[in-house]
């Protein structure tokens, strides 16, 4: 179940697992003893592509910046307060929506607007975009990332380019970057696990077969 249905599949399910209770969303559906059960991956998937690609990204306990309010942001600040994030903040061009979503999650989530952000980005371990902007036929993000410091992870939600603007910005001031493709890989694990019982490995040969598969339909750059 994607966007914008997760809220409407979770009112619709018998019962949902304590992730999903918690996000008020589910993506992922199943069957148990008749009843419509449901569950939420996009935590796990998150996190577990933030620590594929950026390991020991915690351990320095320095503050997370997520720019974005919406049903993404939602899942990603869960997981990084669940992971246990000391403070968080969170930024959104309509700076009410960002407080609005920080009210959910308490005073380790700090709203701003996207006009203050340098000063939270000279503190970030971890940058998180989780807006559409950088998605193909989207605006990009533009703002200097010159704040961040040179041990700071950069990650994007968007996985259409592979290399979205931010992440190219990233890069070329030599950043550690995470794309958006793993979350919708990991995302898939336990959902799979569930329906056919098997679960299945996220590695370099899935990636690929994937990447192909986006290229094949269009939605990738060849």
């Amino acid at each position: 179940v994607t966007a914008p249905h997760k809220e409407a599949a979770f009112r619709a399910v018998a019962e949902a697992d304590d992730t999903a209770r918690a996000l008020g969303a589910v993506n992922t559906l199943w069957l148990e003893d008749g009843r419509l059960m449901g569950g939420n991956t996009d935590v796990y998937g998150f996190m577990a592509n933030l620590d594929a690609g950026a390991p020991g990204w915690d351990t320095a306990d320095r503050p997370v910046l997520v720019l974005g309010a919406g049903g993404a942001a939602r899942a990603i600040v869960y997981g990084l307060l669940q992971r246990g994030v000391g403070r968080l903040y969170l930024a959104n061009r309509t700076v009410e929506k960002a407080h609005a979503l920080a009210d959910l999650f308490g005073p380790k989530v700090v709203p701003i607007g996207l006009d203050a952000i340098a000063a939270p980005m000279g503190e970030a371990g971890v940058l998180v975009n989780t807006t559409s902007l950088g998605m193909k036929g989207q605006a990009s993000l533009d703002f200097d990332l010159s704040p961040l410091r040179a041990d700071a992870v950069v990650t994007d939600a968007v996985y259409v380019p592979l290399e979205t603007p931010l992440l190219k910005a990233a890069r070329a001031r030599d950043l550690a970057t995470v794309d958006g493709l793993g979350m919708l890989l990991h995302q898939g694990v336990p959902g799979f696990a569930r329906w056919f019982g098997l679960r299945p490995e996220v590695d370099a040969g899935l990636r690929t077969l994937i990447v192909e598969d986006l290229r094949a339909k269009g939605q990738l750059e060849a």
